[in-house]
């Protein structure tokens, strides 16, 4: 199987953080700091952490060299046909200049767990100065017991793939926000309103503010959804959560989003591709996972956050698979949902999509199971069967 796509911004982000920037400390603040986290988490401060200031222009060539690193070219292809013929991004998307774009402008300060440095951008304000090297520090302090590169790699799907960039940027932000709400003799136990979390402020980043729905929830999901999911960990386990959510890792935005289901190790389903005549030819480009994650903005997009929030939560697990034949694109998808009215309801929603993400739609014939018609990609053909819809796009009528 190709490496899954629709992740290239968990792949990205790792280790950068967001919308704060400050010179570079001296060595015993770093050194200071190092040592609250490590009384904080119970990780040993094995080596100090070298830091140093950096231009935006050396931030954008570190994102581009990430990305040579991580993404091939036939994946990267792969992963943008792919947000495209789920509708999640315009059919013009040049999806790595614009990620790359999207992070340059953002960005304020990472952590290599290659180089094992932390760099911070000479650029932005430093309100939250403080805040970024807490948050850096912790990847930093992370990485010395359980090696980011490495664990980043455990993971073979693109479920897995967001979850454990949700482990290391909520871990992170978790600390970050306990260690400055310490300072004022709160904690997050007490001050429940900083889990909502949030992204940047509207009108300062104007890459952020134009990019697709999916780029900008995608961006801070590990860091909002992933503070939350350490938090009920630490409130059922205590110190002893932030080693359990790196040696146990979650397997699915699911258990991130739904923290309980982490801990009944509650995994996605694989529900089966559909089965349906397809042209002779067709090359598999890539198959993977479709989470709950990537379903609720699928759906807020076309249905709306209300039919959103009422349906995705009820998902079970997703499955597609892209293939060609020269410009002819075709998908297979499949999604499983915990009974069969929840099922109905995405299979009503999913028309919806498809209406909001083609230029014209029609549909020739249909039943209260099916639906068969053509769109901007080509004929398809949509079902709902018990648990699971089902999806063939851009192959012939029968």
């Amino acid at each position: 199987m190709n490496r899954p796509p629709m992740r290239l911004l968990a792949l990205l982000l790792c280790g950068l953080h967001l919308f704060a920037a400050e010179p570079a400390p001296p060595a015993a603040e770093v050194d200071r700091i190092l040592g609250e986290l490590s009384d904080m988490t119970g990780f040993p401060v094995r080596k100090r952490v070298e830091s140093e200031v950096i231009t935006k222009a050396n931030v954008n060539e570190f994102l581009k060299q990430r990305m040579k690193e991580a993404v091939k070219p036939k994946e990267l292809r792969a992963e943008e046909l792919t947000l495209k013929a789920f509708g999640l991004v315009p059919r013009d998307f040049n999806l790595g200049a614009s990620t790359v774009e999207l992070l340059t402008e953002q960005a304020a300060a990472y952590y290599d767990f290659q180089r094992k440095k932390l760099f911070l951008t000479d650029w932005g304000s430093s309100s939250m100065g403080e805040a970024a090297l807490v948050h850096e520090l912790a990847h930093a302090l992370a990485d010395q017991s359980f090696n980011l590169g490495r664990f980043l790699k455990r993971s073979e799907s693109d479920e897995g793939a967001a979850a454990l960039s949700a482990v290391m940027e909520g871990q992170a932000t978790w600390l970050m926000t306990e260690y400055g709400l310490k300072k004022n003799g709160q904690s997050l136990a007490t001050s429940g309103e900083m889990l909502r979390g949030g992204g940047p402020a509207s009108g300062s980043f104007p890459v952020f503010d134009n990019s697709p729905l999916y780029l900008r929830e995608t961006l801070v999901f590990p860091y909002t959804a992933g503070l939350r999911f350490q938090h009920a960990v630490y409130e059922r386990m205590g110190k002893a959560a932030f080693r359990e959510v790196f040696t146990n890792p979650p397997v699915s935005t699911q258990q991130i989003l739904h923290p309980e289901k982490y801990f009944a190790r509650v995994k996605p389903t694989e529900p089966a591709l559909p089965k349906h005549p397809l042209p002779r030819g067709l090359k598999t480009l890539v198959e993977g996972m479709v989470g709950e994650f990537d379903h609720s903005i699928l759906l807020e997009q076309y249905a709306g956050r209300a039919e959103s929030e009422a349906i995705a939560p009820r998902w079970r697990g997703g499955r597609f698979k892209l293939s060609e034949k020269g410009s002819q694109i075709v998908l297979l998808y499949a999604s499983e949902w915990e009974n069969a009215d929840a099922a109905r309801k995405y299979f009503e929603a999913y028309r919806k999509v498809l209406s909001g993400k083609w230029k014209s739609m029609t549909v020739v014939s249909g039943t209260p199971d099916s639906i068969r018609g053509r769109g901007d990609s080509g004929d398809f053909v949509v079902a709902v069967t018990g648990t699971i819809v089902t999806s063939v796009e851009g192959i012939g009528l029968n």
